[in-house]
């Protein structure tokens, strides 16, 4: 449950709507209602809403009419569609604009906390895709002395096998030079 989430249901009917309304606030959101598609355009033009729960019926706009406005201007908000004059056309065209979900009256409350979820869910793994997909904020090799460093770790880089090769065809000269020097010393302290 989120009590900063806001719906925007859209209904004609005055008792659906407010079934709805009673079922979300009773879970902690906050609900704003419109009785039609335009009512609802303009809610949407001046507030922002976490998802928009409507029927598909109403006069004037119907709800897939208005679902595809809500997409043309504002992609990412979940649309929960609610009829009860369903057919497997209309769902499939709610699915053609981008419809979240497709829920048949009646009604029960545990379909509405379900439909109310799903939105939900749906508008956070959008937000995750988009934010999954932005550029990356740029490096500090942007930076004039990121430049720096960021040169100074590719000369690192490259120059570190012949660092090592200098270090495997000095290292038994150095043991030569070291056993050498034990026999110098120990040979000039036998002769004092």
């Amino acid at each position: 449950m989120n009590p900063q989430s806001k719906f925007l249901v859209v209904d004609d009917d005055p008792v659906v709507a407010k079934s709805i309304d009673r079922v979300l606030t009773g879970k902690g959101y906050a609900v704003i209602t419109a009785s039609n598609g335009p009512e609802a355009l303009d809610k949407l033009a001046r507030e922002k809403y976490d998802a928009v729960i409507t029927d598909i019926r109403m006069p004037g706009m119907s709800g897939l009419e208005m679902a595809a406005r809500i997409r043309q201007s504002q992609p990412w908000l979940p649309v929960v569609i609610v009829t009860g004059y369903g057919s497997t056309e209309s769902e499939a065209l709610a699915k053609d604009i981008g419809v979240t979900s497709f829920l048949r009256k009646p009604l029960s409350p545990e379909m509405i906390e379900f439909g109310a979820r799903d939105a939900l869910l749906s508008a956070q793994a959008a937000q995750a895709t988009a934010r999954a997909e932005a550029p990356a904020p740029a490096s500090d090799a942007s930076a004039p002395h990121g430049a720096v460093r960021k040169a100074k770790d590719i000369g690192l880089f490259v120059a570190a096998p012949f660092i090592g090769l200098a270090y495997a065809a000095a290292f038994p000269f150095v043991g030569l030079w070291l056993l050498a020097r034990y026999a110098y010393k120990a040979a000039k302290g036998q002769r004092d």
